[in-house]
């Protein structure tokens, strides 16, 4: 069997040291389409931009933790764990959930640990839990969980785990914006780490069963997660305390996403979509935990 969960669950955790500087927390903002807001008259001059592109002034959005160290994101690196041989085009990002304990530094040498914290069997599916935890010298800094959806390797009759749906939000939203995804969008984000070929490559795209190649998940999550920041609670990357969201369809370059934000004490409930395809569901379940 490709999954061999106990084996996988009971594999030493693997531990090693990051780092990042000023640069990459800049590449990783642009990435995600900082520099540029289609919502301002004059998007190329706006000041508000400069908190993510600037080195003099750079806060870090909490979602650039999901890249620091430049090394492959979970949805990669979870399938080189003991226990777990798949093929690659069989995977895909099922969802993400980040808890920040203080604001990251722009730049800064790190401790990563990591390892299995579940396997699911969902049936025709399974789903992996890649946990890691960073700390620096002075005490944590983020806890990564990224849940790996990997087709056609469930039914061994194990753990369906917990489920993640949450009730539709009622009402209407408090604010809705629109982010135009560029065309070289998911080109310019792998470079931040995640080189799989399912973002550039026509040809395996079609292998995985997409007609071309898709942006990120993890670039959706930090596009959906600066437009809440920036709506919602003044541009300040340092309220945050946690976010979780579920992948829950695709994002083609060149596509327009349709962010819905709900207000709520201490956290905001988001759902995104693509407006190019119906308001087809992008982004479900997705929660900004806050002060």
């Amino acid at each position: 069997m490709p999954i061999d969960a106990s084996r996988a669950l009971a594999a030493e955790p693997r531990t090693g040291e990051i780092s990042w500087t000023t640069k990459d927390v800049q590449l990783y903002h642009l990435g995600i389409g900082a520099g540029a807001r289609p919502d301002k008259d004059d998007p190329a001059t706006d000041p508000d931009e400069l908190r993510y592109t600037l080195e003099s002034r750079l806060h870090v959005l909490p979602s650039f933790a999901t890249v620091a160290g430049s090394g492959a994101p979970g949805v990669i690196s979870g399938l080189s764990m003991p226990g777990v041989e798949v093929e690659l085009a069989k995977v895909l990002h099922g969802g993400q959930t980040l808890e920040i304990h203080r604001p990251i530094p722009a730049e800064g040498t790190a401790t990563a640990t990591h390892r299995l914290a579940a396997v699911y069997d969902k049936g025709k599916a399974a789903i992996l839990v890649l946990r890691t935890e960073v700390a620096d010298a002075d005490g944590p800094l983020w806890t990564n969980d990224a849940q790996i959806f990997v087709r056609g390797e469930g039914g061994w009759g194990g753990d369906r785990g917990p489920s993640t749906r949450l009730e539709p939000p009622a009402g209407e939203p408090d604010r809705t914006v629109e982010r135009l995804i560029r065309a070289d969008q998911a080109l310019l984000y792998r470079l931040s780490g995640d080189w799989n070929p399912l973002h550039a490559d026509p040809e395996f795209a079609k292998r995985a069963g997409f007609d071309r190649p898709i942006l990120h998940g993890l670039c959706t999550y930090g596009i959906t997660l600066k437009a809440v920041v920036d709506t919602l609670l003044g541009g300040d990357v340092s309220r945050v305390r946690s976010y979780t969201t579920r992948f829950a369809g695709v994002v083609y370059p060149g596509e327009t996403l349709r962010i819905r934000m709900w207000r709520r004490e201490g956290s905001v409930r988001v759902e995104v979509s693509s407006v190019e395809r119906g308001d087809a569901p992008v982004l479900a379940d997705t929660v900004v935990e806050h002060s």
